[in-house]
């Protein structure tokens, strides 16, 4: 096993602290509670990595609680119809609960307010649902202290000087959103001999992403570091400063955990990464249903935790739950 650096250790700790606390109560000695009442999850995806762990993280909270939980997503991100189709099939069985990641709160206002009028409580997960008050609660990374957290790694890697630039999935969704603000926010409080220089948007296109790092390498060949806000612009930054010879004098932290991207942590190209926690990401948001369905009290906004890995820490057991390939 690896050894971790000191300022991961920190973060990974105080993280498993809260999601133990998170989760007392839960795994221990509630299980078979749900005496077989159904959980319907409809998630913003099925078939890649991230769904797949967040839909085990689901299944598992369901066996240890006692109910029966079915996961479904549409197979792309941008599919806003099928999530409906989704979300009305879910509605017509009348489950217990939902636990639902929206792809476009105004386009499924209608049929969560039939959830609502139906009973029927809904829990949000991963970004949740902006602009409706219908989900009890928000399980979901709290992304700008992830982003912070990479800001703090970038700043230590390049002694707290140097221009930077932002990669980033997208201008207009709100993960893009906090993930920018966050990173923009520490390094304004406490690292102000670094400056973003440039920031570009790719909408989690690796293509463009590439097109978009080899510019900002052209333009600043005085360049010390890039944030790329997920994986996708990570593994396109990386291999942009590859073809442009660059690996040596720029710092790449990415955030997200495919292995593309872990694989080039581990290679040292991409000095590291923040990883959301979708297992319990998914397992939290089921453990919140639970909760609502018993009449007990849960908090508006749930965060799922996320950790810092590299090359030093990345093969601990507690990153290795979760991260997904």
């Amino acid at each position: 096993m690896r050894r971790r650096n000191a300022l991961g250790l920190a973060a990974v700790t105080a993280l498993s602290a809260v999601g133990l606390a998170a989760c007392s109560g839960s795994r221990a000695g509630e299980g078979g509670e749900g005496a077989g009442q159904s959980i319907a999850v409809v998630a913003k995806g099925y078939a890649s990595p991230f769904w797949a762990t967040v839909k085990a993280g689901a299944e598992a909270a369901g066996k240890d609680l006692g109910y029966q939980v079915s996961f479904n997503g549409p197979d792309s991100e941008t599919d806003v119809p099928r999530q409906n189709d989704q979300l009305q099939q879910a509605l017509v069985k009348h489950p217990a609960a939902l636990v639902f990641a929206s792809l476009d709160s105004q386009a499924q206002a209608t049929v969560l307010q039939q959830f609502a009028e139906a009973s029927i409580p809904v829990i949000a997960f991963d970004s949740g649902v902006p602009g409706s008050d219908i989900p009890v609660t928000t399980v979901a990374t709290d992304n700008k202290a992830a982003a912070a957290q990479a800001a703090e790694h970038l700043s230590e890697l390049l002694g707290g000087k140097g221009k930077v630039a932002i990669v980033c999935n997208s201008q207009t969704s709100v993960t893009g959103q906090d993930r920018e603000q966050g990173f923009r926010s520490w390094l304004a409080d406490n690292a102000p001999d670094i400056q973003v220089v440039d920031v570009q948007y790719n909408n989690s296109d690796q293509a463009v992403a590439q097109q978009q790092a080899a510019a900002i390498l052209q333009a600043h060949p005085d360049l010390a570091g890039i944030f790329a806000t997920d994986d996708d612009g990570a593994v396109a930054a990386a291999q942009a400063a590859q073809t442009a010879a660059m690996t040596d004098t720029v710092t790449i932290v990415g955030f997200d955990s495919g292995k593309p991207q872990m694989d080039l942590v581990t290679a040292g190209t991409i000095a590291g990464s923040i990883t959301q926690n979708p297992y319990e990401m998914g397992y939290q948001a089921v453990v919140a249903a639970d909760k609502v369905l018993k009449g007990q009290s849960v908090e508006s906004f749930i965060d799922s935790g996320f950790y810092w890995y590299d090359a030093e820490n990345l093969d601990d057991e507690d990153i290795q739950k979760a991260v997904y390939e």
